[in-house]
């Protein structure tokens, strides 16, 4: 067994590789960036090397300095976690030369399955379905157009060297294609350093299945169940279960024999996915087809580990040193349901725009001590340890549910515009897929964020969806169910009538501490017994009274736990729930279940008077054209006066290698420009303005 691993990769994937590693008994290093010299996977290693400068392309991707790294600590292991997209195979190679092992499979099947076009020949061979399109290489923007036509539309566009949903466009007509080609090859060309664009059909009613394999060097070969990641944004995957609720015992094992057989004819082994695309419209479960293969471990593959019981991180390590695999295909299990949910520094209410800045406050959620049973979390903020499963959250009440965070940030750290917006992996298991999703709802209320804008709300109601929870998605679930954007869950009357309570509890407890103070002038003030607090609009009468709340006349049959200044609010009873509650002028504002709510708070002989405020309207901004995130301005297409139409493409900025269309609000004429093409810009920074 090795002695020392290097992994050439940052936060989570780098500390989720260094537990198993210590839990092995291996010895760690860790290489970092100007950007990450304090971060958690650097402090977590028993040694560091610095790389070079914040930007990827100077620091992680250089393979020779990672190399020089290993050299230097005397690590006779590397492990790449997710990266090196594009570099992974010559970097295979040149670990074999330093002699040094890679964790990862042979540079032969990096090379047959990382350029697109090639793996589907080589699937198609191997006699795995493939998706109908064109796999040669396209000239230009009209020879994509004739080629899109003769497969008939839609179609999708795709960088062959792509992955991570970039470079990826979806084209249902002509226009589509000339519009998108071009911004398809160069977005090829920035993430990946190559501009070859292929052209396929677009599956209808698709999900997004993939099998989890792993093989030794031995010839051994087993698939460890699916995963479905239909539920994406911008094709960037957002939520993964497994195993698939459309997926049959008998597509398992087709899909996974498939796959398997494609792995044998590159040679492949170490852990891999392969990606398929499956059609939600056929019933009998025939029609998947071959997408892609990763040759590497998933962002999603801690969904696999707790549906299997399997460390896929030790065994990738137990391979590269050359062991045999100590189970067969008979021997993996599939043991209940579990859920990936990636939280992101974006912000849903504007567009899912990529968001930067420091972690003021970062706390997962911890489960419950109480309880038995194998649970584990990850995150680097709650230390190495294992914890406690939680009861299940569910209404049956059945079993126990695990809670699992993987991140590699900390509190006081930063969320960098060099790096993947993704903050933290909330992942959950319980017997039941119901369990399993109210687990999910339950962890996210408890999961505080604060500094960078987040994704916590929009996870919450994609949990609570009803068509999710059905189990009916596709991977146009978000684009279908969001036509106009996010702007938070929707409350149930239930929900509301809880928050007026936990506003009236949290008022009366600050004016029960106040009334406490020494030295106040005039007579020992008493707490108010009757209040109105305003949800959204509506008036609820709450009554506290000898430790008992009413709220609209009818007794509130659950207890609300609130101490002055705290930042949560639990609410135990039969549906528990966890409210965090900040302090406004008049009330508070109350988040839970995928939105927050302000709650306006008023002793009930106070609140008619609210009545006679004056409410403040909001400047109209929507002359101006102003920057929704920090990037670079790649393209301005008008200039001083011209006319411009509502919708109308202004401009062009790059924020975290993705291109962002900005358009026109309303129509009218560009009075001035206040940014060029080249410039960064920060958030808010006004480009250009209408008259």
């Amino acid at each position: 067994m090795f002695k020392k691993i290097l992994v050439a990769n940052r936060g989570e994937i780098a500390c989720r590789v260094f537990r198993t590693a210590k839990k092995m008994g291996i010895a760690t290093v860790a290489v970092y960036s100007d950007a990450d010299a304090r971060s958690p996977h650097v402090l977590m290693a028993d040694e560091a090397v610095r790389l070079g400068p914040a930007p990827a392309a100077d620091s992680y991707l250089k393979a020779e300095l990672i190399l020089l790294a290993a050299k230097e600590t005397g690590a006779d292991c590397i492990h790449p976690g997710y990266g090196f997209l594009s570099e992974r195979e010559s970097f295979a190679r040149a670990c074999a030369e330093a002699g040094i092992a890679f964790v990862g499979p042979p540079p032969n099947a990096i090379a047959a399955m990382g350029d697109k076009i090639e793996s589907k020949k080589l699937a198609k061979a191997a006699g795995v379905n493939v998706v109908p399109g064109y796999l040669g290489e396209i000239a230009d923007t009209d020879e994509a157009v004739r080629i899109a036509a003769e497969i008939g539309f839609p179609v999708m566009m795709k960088a062959s060297a792509g992955g991570g949903g970039k470079g990826m466009r979806l084209a249902w007509s002509e226009q589509d294609v000339r519009d998108g080609f071009e911004a398809t090859k160069r977005e090829g060309l920035a993430s990946f350093g190559d501009d070859r664009v292929f052209i396929e059909k677009f599956i209808e009613s698709p999900r997004h299945i993939e099998i989890q394999l792993l093989g030794d060097q031995h010839s051994n070969i087993v698939y460890l169940n699916e995963r479905e990641c239909s539920i994406q944004r911008r094709h960037q995957k957002v939520v993964e279960e497994a195993p698939s609720p459309f997926v049959t015992p008998q597509m398992r094992r087709a899909m996974g024999e498939q796959a398997v057989a494609l792995a044998r004819a590159v040679g492949y082994y170490s852990a891999g996915t392969v990606e398929l695309i499956v059609s939600g419209a056929d019933t009998t479960g025939e029609s998947f087809y071959f997408l892609e293969m990763n040759t590497r471990l998933q962002v999603e593959h801690p969904v696999t580990e707790e549906i299997t019981g399997l460390d896929l991180v030790e065994q990738m390590i137990r391979v590269a040193a050359g062991e045999r695999l100590s189970f067969g295909q008979d021997d993996v299990r599939l043991d209940g349901w579990s859920i990936e949910n990636r939280v992101y520094a974006e912000d849903p209410y504007r567009g899912f725009l990529p968001s930067i800045g420091r972690l003021v406050r970062y706390a997962p959620p911890s489960p419950s001590p109480s309880g038995e049973g194998l649970g584990w979390g990850l995150s680097a903020n709650a230390g190495l340890g294992e914890t406690s499963p939680t009861p299940n959250p569910s209404p049956e009440g059945e079993g126990l549910a695990r809670i699992r965070v993987d991140d590699g940030v900390a509190e006081g750290g930063e969320v960098s515009m060099f790096y993947d917006p993704m903050i933290a992996k909330l992942v959950t298991w319980a017997p039941t897929r119901e369990a399993a999703i109210d687990a999910q709802v339950a962890a996210l209320d408890a999961f505080t964020i604060e500094g960078p804008g987040t994704n916590l709300h929009f996870l919450s109601a994609l949990m609570q969806h009803p068509r999710f929870r059905a189990g009916e998605i596709t991977t146009g679930f978000i684009a279908e169910e969001y036509p106009d954007g996010f702007h938070g869950a929707p409350a149930t009357p239930a929900l509301k009538t809880t928050l007026a309570a936990v506003g009236a509890v949290a008022a009366h407890a600050q004016v029960t501490r106040a009334r406490l103070v020494d030295g106040q002038l005039g007579h020992v003030l008493t707490a108010p017994a009757d209040w109105v607090a305003r949800v959204d609009g509506h008036d609820h009468q709450v009554t506290i009274r000898d430790g008992h709340v009413t709220v609209d006349g009818t007794p509130l049959d659950a207890t609300i736990g609130y101490t002055p200044g705290a930042r949560i609010a639990q609410v135990d009873g039969d549906d528990p729930l966890t409210v965090a509650i900040a302090k406004g002028r008049d009330g508070f504002t109350l988040t839970a279940r995928g939105a927050s709510h302000k709650v306006r708070v008023l002793p009930a002989h106070v609140a008619p008077y609210a009545a006679h405020l004056i409410e403040k309207v909001p400047p109209d901004l929507s002359k101006f054209l102003i920057a929704p995130m920090p990037g670079l301005l790649v393209r301005l297409d008008v200039a001083a006066g011209d006319r411009v139409e509502a919708g109308q493409a202004l401009a062009v900025v790059e924020a975290m290698k993705m291109e962002n269309i900005l358009r026109a609000e309303k129509s009218g004429t560009v009075a001035s420009v206040q940014a060029q093409a080249g410039d960064s810009l920060a958030v808010d920074q006004v480009i250009l303005e209408l008259e």
